[in-house]
């Protein structure tokens, strides 16, 4: 190949005269070139001529092309830490000014927004959609949930040494290869060779437009799907954070699903985008096994990991309640949970008086005797949280949307567990049982409830925490 070739596949690849193109290129895809990258180089220039703009990004190592034009003497750079360019001609100038104030790196009142306003195109010369900057620029204008700020960088500008950072600034690994099919599939993509180089050429703007739209539809559209890439995995996690974050229920995670000890509850939690755990099993044990001492030690252990523990819940009501009351009121949210049982007032008058919440759950009881027991416990002046578990209404021969809820149990309700259940008693993922969960969830976003979504231990039947808390995503988008 030499630079008259070169030229020859730009224009036939649709560039001319006046074009700006931001350029992304690798010198040996072409194959044998006379002139190296300075020959490229100016095959470019030349094609797009004096009232033509070259664009190169020019932050980290980006090929032998980009260092070549950036060392140009008549090149101009952005003035960025973190994602400059350098450019030649006519518009180099504006599309450079002031890259270093814009709050953010990629989009508006940058380079790379520019191009697109200004009618301009991304070539990727041998490289794919990996290397395409300007999809950071779509995911910079949807404000991804996954995204996150710089630390502060300082560097020097026209107007003295700065420091700042740079708020919605893309991560690691990213699936931008897989938007090619997208790309190719909208017509508005062209593909040719020069050499042994495969080429795209496209419209910024049209990049950008195609681009948004998908990220409307999935906030995940840049993030591959291997369960085993840390990276997307925990970006994933930020997406439903942020997901769930719009509800006005909070979602908690039991820690029996989430994990056996403490630093593998912490890291599952923070893998499945939950930041609240109720805690009831530790150690492979329930919690009233264990010494008080142990469980408050485990508390602060998942505080200081940005975990909240807003209850702790007993499978049975511990003889001595005082004690763990002491663990709530110190460390954990001040509320506990536990089953509902005959004597539940005694539960209540020593939970009251160490100024701690309760709440009781329907283990091995109809919803008529936990009606009759909550508003026996409120005639006598003594207030109680219910938490609803649907699945052992549906296991007590209930139905539980259609006949549990409406006994009176409405009035009582604090926590809602997400689980399933057929009415034989097994385990099923959510909303393939009898326990009405999807009808319990919705009835309850319909008064804006404000208390807790516990997802439960019986969701092992599907998988981890991370499968729980995706297919109750799932079903909530579903609604």
């Amino acid at each position: 190949m030499n630079k008259a070739a070169i030229k020859t596949g730009l224009k036939k690849l649709g560039l001319n005269s006046g074009d700006i193109v931001l350029l992304h290129s690798s010198l040996a895809s072409i194959g044998h070139v006379e002139g190296g990258a300075d020959a490229v180089a100016d095959a470019f220039l030349e094609v797009l001529g004096p009232v033509g703009t070259l664009v190169v990004p020019t932050f980290g190592a980006l090929g032998i092309i980009t260092d070549t034009v950036k060392a140009r003497p008549d090149a101009l750079s952005s003035i960025h830490p973190l994602a400059s360019v350098a450019a030649i001609g006519k518009d180099a100038e504006k599309l450079c000014a002031d890259h270093w104030k814009a709050d953010i790196a990629h989009s508006e009142d940058t380079p790379y927004a520019r191009i697109a306003e200004m009618g301009g195109y991304v070539c990727l010369l041998g490289v794919d959609q990996d290397r395409n900057t300007t999809l950071h620029t779509v995911e910079e204008m949807l404000r991804a949930a996954y995204l996150g700020s710089t630390k502060e960088e300082t560097f020097d500008t026209p107007g003295g040494k700065i420091t700042k950072s740079w708020d919605f600034f893309p991560g690691p690994h990213r699936d931008f290869i897989g938007l090619d099919s997208a790309l190719r599939a909208s017509g508005k993509m062209t593909t040719s060779r020069i050499g042994n180089s495969v080429v795209r050429l496209i419209k910024s703007q049209d990049l950008i437009d195609v681009c948004l739209e998908i990220g409307k539809r999935d906030p995940a559209f840049v993030l591959c799907g291997n369960p085993n890439c840390e990276d997307c995995v925990t970006q994933r996690a930020a997406l439903r954070k942020n997901f769930f974050a719009k509800e006005d229920f909070k979602l908690v995670a039991s820690a029996a699903l989430s994990g056996k000890y403490v630093p593998e509850i912490i890291e599952n939690l923070k893998l499945s985008g939950v930041g609240m755990v109720e805690l009831d099993y530790l150690n492979g044990k329930p919690i009233q096994m264990l010494e008080s001492a142990v469980v408050e030690k485990a508390v602060l252990e998942l505080q200081e990991a940005d975990c909240e523990v807003t209850a702790l819940s007993f499978a049975a009501p511990p003889a001595d309640l005082a004690p763990w009351l002491k663990v709530a009121g110190n460390t954990c949210g001040e509320r506990v949970v536990m089953p509902l049982v005959g004597n539940a007032a005694s539960y209540v008058k020593v939970s009251a008086e160490a100024e701690i919440e309760i709440s009781f759950h329907n283990l091995g009881i109809g919803s008529e005797e936990c009606s009759r027991i909550l508003l026996e416990l409120r005639e006598q002046g003594l207030e109680a949280g219910f938490t609803f578990n649907a699945a052992l209404f549906a296991r007590a021969g209930e139905k539980p949307f259609l006949f549990s809820y409406k006994q009176k149990l409405r009035r009582f309700i604090d926590q809602l567990v997400i689980a399933d259940a057929t009415f034989d008693g097994k385990s099923q993922p959510l909303a393939n049982g009898n326990a009405e969960i999807k009808e319990m969830v919705s009835i309850l976003r319909c008064a804006s409830f404000p208390g807790y979504m516990l997802l439960g231990a019986s969701n092992k039947c599907t998988g981890s925490l991370r499968d729980a808390v995706a297919r109750f995503e799932q079903l909530l988008r579903e609604m």
